[in-house]
């Protein structure tokens, strides 16, 4: 019996490892397959050694960069439909961080400064001068925030988009159990794993939504597959506490005009979790001389769903900081 056991044991381990490499090499066969169709359509901007790739649009006295949340692989594809409508009357651009859209992966432990520094060299590099009006969403508020207390004169503001507040990642930092899911998340995907489960690779709904082309939805998913949660992406997440530290540490940018959009999905209007983000938000933006926080109806990826709803708020916005100031 004992024999019989220990066989299938061994053939059951033959049989996982065996379908382990055959998916590793379907995934990274589509990847050589897919790096046909992936060109850069903004500038590639040699920042430490490495590529940071910039996408700008649209011209105006402003210009407005989009941050994207943490995972969010294609940022130039999935937050079009929001910044397309900025750049019919402003200067948009889209930084792709080390790990993201076309930039290349990173293998630092992305030290806030060390991101910060990368994407202020990479805009200048790409030709746009500050100030800027920072558009982060999630994880990015944590770099915005901290541009404006590091570089008051550079962020004429924020928009912030369902932001992750330092304060907040510091309060409830990852335990040991998440560290390790994080890390086995990264090497399920380089095994290529993620490639069986598309819908946690990138959101669906962006293919559901008119503001990209046939042809912008293949390069969207070849570009998520290709740079889902990779080693700065994991790296980012690992090191979220200690850069909030760093940013909690420092005096809040009191003088940075701040918009703090508040994504309240539906059934979970009267969550626990609803009314203590509320309250953090509240609390947050007492600190500032100018700020708001305006809700919004929608998931966390607010920028999906309430696009036109976000400009108007943002517009409005910047237009009373100017007519105060």
């Amino acid at each position: 019996m004992k024999k019989k056991l220990k066989k299938m044991v061994v053939y059951m381990g033959a049989f996982i490892v065996l379908g382990m490499m055959i998916v590793c090499i379907y995934h990274y066969s589509l990847v050589q397959k897919e790096s046909a169709i992936l060109q850069p359509n903004g500038t590639l901007n040699n920042v430490d050694g490495q590529n940071i790739h910039v996408y700008q649009e649209g011209t105006g006295d402003d210009t407005y960069v989009f941050m994207a949340g943490s995972g969010i692989a294609a940022p130039v594809y999935e937050l079009k439909g929001l910044y397309r409508k900025f750049s019919q009357h402003h200067q948009i651009a889209v930084v792709d961080r080390a790990g993201y859209g076309y930039s290349d992966v990173a293998h630092d432990d992305r030290g806030i400064d060390t991101i910060l520094a990368q994407t202020r060299q990479a805009l200048l590099q790409s030709g746009l001068e500050p100030p800027y009006v920072l558009v982060p969403h999630s994880i990015s508020g944590l770099e915005a925030i901290y541009w404006a207390q590091k570089y008051p004169d550079e962020v004429k503001g924020i928009i912030a988009l369902d932001i992750g507040l330092p304060s907040q990642y510091v309060k409830h930092p990852m335990g040991t159990v998440d560290r390790w899911m994080v890390r086995g998340m990264h090497l399920a995907t380089k095994l290529g794993v993620h490639r069986l489960m598309p819908s946690q690779v990138y959101n669906p709904q962006v293919l559901n939504m008119s503001f990209l082309t046939a042809q912008e939805k293949a390069i969207y998913q070849a570009l998520s597959f290709k740079q889902f949660f990779n080693e700065a992406m994991q790296n980012e997440l690992l090191q979220v506490y200690e850069n909030s530290l760093q940013s909690e540490q420092l005096p809040k940018p009191q003088a940075t005009p701040i918009l703090l959009i508040d994504a309240i999905a539906e059934d979970n209007k009267h969550s626990k979790y609803t009314r203590q983000n509320r309250q953090d938000y509240a609390d947050f933006a007492k600190q500032f001389t100018y700020a708001q926080v305006k809700e919004v109806s929608g998931t966390h990826c607010i920028y999906l769903y309430q696009p036109e709803e976000i400009y108007q708020l943002a517009l409005a916005f910047m237009k009373t900081e100017r007519s105060i100031r």
